[in-house]
């Protein structure tokens, strides 16, 4: 195995698929093959035919989670990374990736707003390096440990360009392929649905697992990601009850620390990264 670079990007009635393919082949400087997960549909007007592009069509959608692990599994790099369908690249990212990244980490880069209908950063956003899990009380009726941005954090720590951080969005990961399979195990296809709670299985388990891994922050290294919003929205169609279901296995699984494996329960990161924004001093008194 060389040091190739697998891309994962899942996708289902993406609208910026194409250009997403197209930025990481001219943007990619070492050696990469970019696996496109085509969940239930195909692309319209098809995709073109890049040398090192191998795409999964699925005539009936799985959903993300499957997505991933089916080309996961077919991946002949030594790094996997994954990214949203509507991502664009920092040029020579896949290089600066690879060049810190220990084996036991899941290395993010720095997220920029995307641009989508110009195809390029927003420089009126300001980019977020850090991200926190938001007080799950504040929202009693749909429990969940959810990522949201932590901005100051960013701002502080700016200047530091490999940064350990409590946890990340979904849309862009890497890592070496081991850590995936051999330690996580790939992603879980029961419990959290077919779509929720990706960095929070992935994250909790790298973080709390016994190989003292970690999430790492690399700024030398960026993305813009699209926030679709009302927009674009989903682009698909999910339920709510769907996304309710995963969020709830998801907070019991994690909060309750049910994961045998672990080396640390949740509150060990937690105090990690003390203080959280919005989380009162009492937080332990919500564990039973």
């Amino acid at each position: 195995m060389t040091d190739k670079v697998s891309i994962i990007v899942p996708a289902r009635n993406e609208k910026f698929l194409a250009q997403t393919i197209q930025d990481i082949s001219e943007k990619a400087t070492g050696p990469t093959e970019i696996i496109a997960v085509l969940d239930g549909y195909w692309p319209s007007p098809p995709l073109k035919d890049y040398p090192n592009l191998i795409t999964i069509h699925r005539s009936t959608p799985r959903g993300m989670r499957a997505g991933i692990n089916a080309a996961a599994a077919i991946a002949r790099g030594k790094y996997l990374m994954k990214c949203d369908a509507h991502c664009l690249f920092a040029p020579g990212f896949d290089e600066v990736l690879k060049a810190d990244c220990e084996d036991n980490w899941i290395v993010i880069p720095r997220r920029y707003s995307l641009d989508a209908e110009n195809w390029q950063r927003r420089e009126d956003k300001e980019p977020i390096d850090a991200m926190h899990y938001f007080w799950p009380w504040a929202h009693p009726n749909d429990l969940g440990l959810h990522g949201r941005p932590w901005m100051q954090r960013s701002r502080e720590r700016k200047d530091i360009l490999i940064d350990e951080d409590v946890t990340f969005q979904g849309s862009c990961w890497f890592m070496h392929a081991e850590h995936f399979h051999k330690r996580l195990g790939g992603l879980s296809e029961t419990g959290y649905e077919t779509f929720m709670a990706e960095p929070q299985e992935i994250g909790f388990k790298t973080q709390l697992g016994p190989w003292n891994g970690a999430v790492m922050r690399n700024k030398k290294a960026w993305y813009a990601h699209l926030h679709k919003g009302k927009t674009y929205g989903r682009m698909y169609s999910m339920s709510q009850s769907e996304r309710v279901r995963g969020n709830a296995y998801s907070f019991d699984f994690w909060w309750h620390n049910r994961w045998a494996e672990r080396a640390h329960d949740l509150g060990w990161l937690i105090d990690r990264f003390w203080p959280h924004p919005g989380w009162p001093d009492n937080w332990r008194d919500y564990v039973n």
